[in-house]
């Protein structure tokens, strides 16, 4: 593990009486998970990718000179996780001398720190660990669940489980995970499809569906792998299933070829997760491209970002189900008018302390403060590098 110290005094916007409190010590870590088996969806059996093996975390310390502290994260798979370490270090004497309260600001000033580089992609997504810090020390100071600070509209959130039914399970081990899933109080299934043998893809839904019953919410995701006529001809066979929603059919950025599918079919679409701005999203919105919109915090720049977006999606009355990261993203989905889903992973559980209850289809808000995580010393010993700025109470 490399550890690197570095302090940095930084010229911070002048206060006035209403700035109460300043960061004054930042730690950053980047922590690589391990992945018990080797994960395959559609993008590993077109040979787009390798399957993935590791997930790399980059968290971020934040503590104030009141002794206030907050913690957040971003990930990267398969490829960034470096990157984003190397960019949110580069970055980091930007936030010390900074009022913790003022995070629009911040977000703002860590965005024209890397303007050279852009405002999507993986700059952003490091500047997203510094601002879900921010919002989880807000939350934590005030004593509130995040959610609750956000404003709340309910305690609990559907979920579905997603990590039982990747492709490279076989299709009995799926119907036990999928049968598993129900019976410990998650609310849906998703199982992935993209098979090259089209017909491997409805034989497998098929005996999900016959598996967990007519009545259990049941979704599809295909990661991006159809081609137009191919996600038109899927789409179709696959009305029949009663599906929540057919997910990423398309390749992400393809917001017209989305928009058209969701005007021919039934099943609603969903997309979303592998945009890295609020701007991209804006794109499917503005072509009516999904009815369930799927934006990844971490993904977009935290958040900061993520609020602005739910307010766009509200506007125009779409359902969310945020991807990935259940430990920030139920939080998000509490906070949303309309009733949402929230995705569960179980693959983040090795790195927290803490669990997320589960219990009648159904993902519960913690009472602990702020996103109420704490890091194991097991994440602590997966960790790779180190940087601190500023100076520890």
């Amino acid at each position: 593990m490399v550890t690197m110290t570095h302090t940095t005094t930084n010229a911070a916007h002048v206060a006035g009486e209403a700035t109460l409190d300043r960061i004054s010590w930042i730690r950053l870590s980047s922590v690589t998970l391990p992945l018990t088996t080797p994960v395959s969806d559609a993008k590993v059996l077109t040979g787009r990718q390798k399957p993935m093996t590791e997930v790399a975390f980059l968290f971020v310390e934040l503590e104030t000179e009141q002794g206030h502290e907050g913690i957040g994260f971003s990930y990267s798979k398969r490829a960034g996780g470096p990157g984003q370490f190397a960019h949110a270090r580069e970055i980091a004497g930007s936030l010390l001398g900074e009022d913790p309260s003022d995070i629009g600001r911040i977000w703002t000033k860590l965005a024209w720190a890397g303007a050279s580089v852009g405002r999507s992609g993986l700059a952003i997504q490091a500047i997203a660990a510094y601002d879900v810090a921010l919002w989880d020390l807000k939350a934590r100071r005030a004593g509130l669940p995040l959610a609750k600070l956000l404003g709340a509209h309910r305690d609990s959130v559907r979920c579905y489980n997603t990590s039982g039914g990747f492709l490279h399970t076989p299709t009995g081990q799926v119907l036990d995970n999928a049968a598993a899933s129900l019976a410990n109080g998650i609310g849906g299934i998703k199982i992935k499809v993209g098979n090259p043998d089209h017909k491997e893809d409805l034989r497998r839904l098929t005996a999900v569906r016959e598996r967990v019953g007519d009545d259990a919410p049941l979704m599809v995701d295909a990661n991006q792998q159809w081609d137009r006529p191919t996600a038109r001809r899927m789409g179709r066979a696959m009305e029949e299933f009663g599906l929540v929603w057919i997910e990423e059919p398309l390749d992400a950025y393809d917001a017209q070829g989305h928009a058209a599918l969701a005007a021919s079919l039934d099943t609603p679409i969903a997309t979303g997760e592998m945009l890295a701005s609020v701007a991209e999203h804006w794109e499917l919105i503005r072509h009516h491209a999904a009815d369930v919109i799927q934006p990844d915090a971490p993904r977009i720049g935290g958040i900061t970002q993520f609020l602005k977006l739910a307010a766009l999606a509200e506007h125009h009355h779409l359902q969310l189900a945020p991807h990935f990261a259940m430990e920030i993203h139920l939080h998000l989905a509490a906070a949303y008018p309309i009733e949402p889903w929230v995705e569960h992973f179980d693959w983040l559980e090795p790195l927290f302390n803490e669990r997320l209850t589960i219990s009648d289809g159904r993902m519960h808000v913690p009472s602990r403060p702020g996103l109420g995580i704490t890091l194991t010393d097991q994440a602590r010993a997966w960790t790779r590098a180190t940087h601190e700025a500023g100076k520890r109470r």
